[in-house]
């Protein structure tokens, strides 16, 4: 029996330096994948399927990422805390960036754009019809609603200078009362996201054939809305790991646009109490007007043109009142996107 024992002995260690190299390999596999830390604007709503799609499906961890996407309260958190490191990277509206850019021109790390996600801005401004509002002209003298860090808000100087807007009167609200007030008549007209706004009014009875929806796109005002950002630190650290993100968000934004409504699977996944068709009208919503808009499709997803950020840098600096001037070249840096084949993921509308 006894003459056994150095086989077994022999076994039994090459079992355990089996299982060490095995361990070792996975958790130098683990070791070698980059951990992102992303903002979101929003919560957890329809739009937020673009980058959980990826996640769920693997894409990051195949281009050896380890990405955790935690909900937001707006834009302009999601550039302060990437400005701060306490993420790597987020999702903001781009006119959030350059006012972040322009008020503070000493800030050390002043996020970038590195890929355009909504080629037009979401904001619009949004009355009931029997208020008799139907063209931008008829916001004369009229009180309007939003929260004053809104978006829409913020840039309505721009809309009512092109379209000979005056008179109007603020009120403002926190966000939840917003579209409470439309629909019980204290204001006349509200701004917002219109894939927000919209499907909130009718959550509070009001149909949607009853609502006069006037986007900024559509009148005068031809801004970038939300684009990926990352800290020039990580940049400069991660510059690989930025490209694969990129990568990797790209062929998750094919699979949205693609089927919507499977997408929002992954949505339910981060917050079980959802209203699932709601949220697939919201997220079809932005697709339909943000994102697959003829304005994203001319200018190749993903990307920005000089000419346009230059006017909308300009008009930022005077509707916001900055402290500096914000510079365009300062703000975008599209070095990291991917090729052209992998950029074309917008599908021809339906006629």
């Amino acid at each position: 029996m006894t003459r056994h024992l150095p086989s077994l002995f022999a076994a039994q260690f090459l079992k355990t330096t089996t299982l060490l190299a095995a361990t070792a390999a996975f958790s130098l596999a683990h070791a070698q994948n980059t951990p992102i830390k992303f903002q979101l604007d929003w919560r957890f709503e329809g739009p937020a399927a673009l980058f959980l799609t990826p996640v769920a499906k693997g894409y990051f961890k195949a281009n050896k990422l380890d990405v955790t996407v935690d909900a937001g309260n707006g834009s302009g958190g999601a550039v302060t805390r990437v400005a701060s490191g306490t993420y790597d990277m987020g999702f903001a509206d781009m006119a959030s960036v350059m006012e972040f850019h322009a008020n503070n021109p000493d800030a050390p790390n002043k996020p970038v754009g590195v890929m355009m996600v909504y080629n037009n801005t979401p904001a619009s401004v949004m009355a009931l019809k029997k208020s008799g509002i139907k063209t931008p002209a008829d916001l004369n003298g009229k009180k309007m609603g939003a929260p004053v860090f809104d978006a829409g808000r913020r840039a309505f100087p721009i809309f009512a200078k092109a379209n000979n807007i005056t008179g109007f009167q603020w009120t403002a609200m926190d966000p939840p009362l917003r579209e409470t007030m439309l629909a019980r008549g204290d204001v006349d007209a509200i701004t917002g996201f219109t894939f927000t706004s919209l499907l909130n009014l009718e959550a509070r009875g009001v149909k949607a054939e009853d609502v006069v929806v006037l986007p900024y796109a559509d009148f005068g005002v031809r801004h970038y809305g939300n684009v990926v950002i990352a800290s020039p630190k990580f940049i400069k650290e991660n510059p690989a790991a930025v490209k694969a993100f990129l990568q990797a968000f790209t062929k998750g934004v094919k699979d949205v646009v693609a089927d919507p409504a499977a997408a929002i699977e992954f949505v339910k996944a981060r917050d079980g109490i959802i209203n699932v068709p709601l949220e697939v009208r919201r997220l079809r919503l932005a697709i339909d007007t943000v994102v697959n808009s003829p304005d994203a499709r001319a200018e190749g997803f993903g990307q920005v043109k000089g000419p346009r950020l230059t006017l909308m840098a300009s008009q930022v600096s005077d509707a916001f009142g900055t402290k500096t001037r914000v510079n365009p070249d300062a703000v975008w840096n599209g070095s990291f996107l991917p090729t052209a084949a992998e950029l074309n993921v917008l599908p021809t509308p339906k006629k």
